[in-house]
């Protein structure tokens, strides 16, 4: 059975492995706060629909609760330890099967299981507020195994941790003109890819959102990143198979190496 891995814009992407349904950081909003998505139709009911949701962080980009009511009574879904805590309306969904959870934690859903591990992020519910939560990636494995990075920098560990997988998805973007630490561009998602040498990537968290009132501001770091990482990992990781997807669009993926 392949793996099936459609990106609906920034971080949120489904994988189907093994009749289940990975939703990672759902973020459906024509508009949050500062920032307006320029690219790709909002994510349809389609995308609502998960065995489980999987938060990487608490960033509100990522942490999205009114996307989190979407989702189906039912649906199980995975947040950093103390996330409760740092953002109280967490306690307010109803009907979702909210865990808390941290690096080395392993969850089973249905026939995959869910291994979570590091990021190198900041983990705090910004732009306010004292407490703080780990910033995590997740590897789905069932017929095969995918690496969701969530956010992260470069760390001497990823390998060991993350371990051999099929396909990584990783970040090779962001929402406006500079990142800053704890983020990966194309080229350093590039390296990621590298170290990892899975056996596909697919790019995300770039040509997405956009901070209102700027679209003439470094417009290419909105635009470019996505085919600036396929360019680099020719070079860097060049037996990786590279697919950068459009909004919306899917790709399968043989299961196993």
């Amino acid at each position: 059975m392949p793996v099936e891995i459609t990106w609906w814009g920034h971080a949120t992407c489904t994988v189907a492995d093994s009749g289940v349904r990975v939703l990672t950081d759902p973020l459906f909003a024509r508009r949050l706060a500062h920032l307006r998505r320029r690219r790709g139709a909002v994510p349809p009911p389609e995308a609502w629909r998960a065995d489980v949701a999987l938060v990487s962080h608490l960033h509100a980009d990522h942490l999205h609760v009114p996307s989190l009511q979407r989702l189906a009574p039912g649906t199980r879904l995975l947040v950093p330890r103390g996330a409760r805590r740092a953002v109280p309306a967490l306690n307010r969904l109803r009907g979702l099967l909210l865990t808390e959870v941290a690096p080395g934690d392993v969850v089973p859903v249905g026939d995959v299981t869910v291994r979570v591990v590091s990021a190198r992020h900041d983990g705090r519910r910004l732009p306010v507020g004292p407490h703080r939560s780990p910033a995590l990636g997740y590897v789905v494995e069932g017929e095969g195994r995918t690496y969701f990075a969530g956010d992260t920098g470069l760390f001497d560990a990823m390998r060991d941790e993350v371990g051999a997988v099929d396909v990584a998805l990783l970040p090779v973007g962001g929402w406006g003109p500079y990142l800053g630490e704890g983020h990966l561009d194309a080229g350093r998602a590039a390296e990621a890819l590298a170290r990892l040498a899975p056996g596909s990537a697919v790019p995300v968290h770039y040509g997405t959102y956009w901070p209102i009132g700027m679209d003439a501001v470094r417009p290419h770091e909105f635009h470019a990143p996505g085919e600036e990482f396929v360019r680099l990992a020719a070079g860097r990781a060049p037996g990786v198979a590279v697919h950068r997807l459009g909004h919306g669009e899917s790709v399968r993926l043989a299961a196993g190496r």
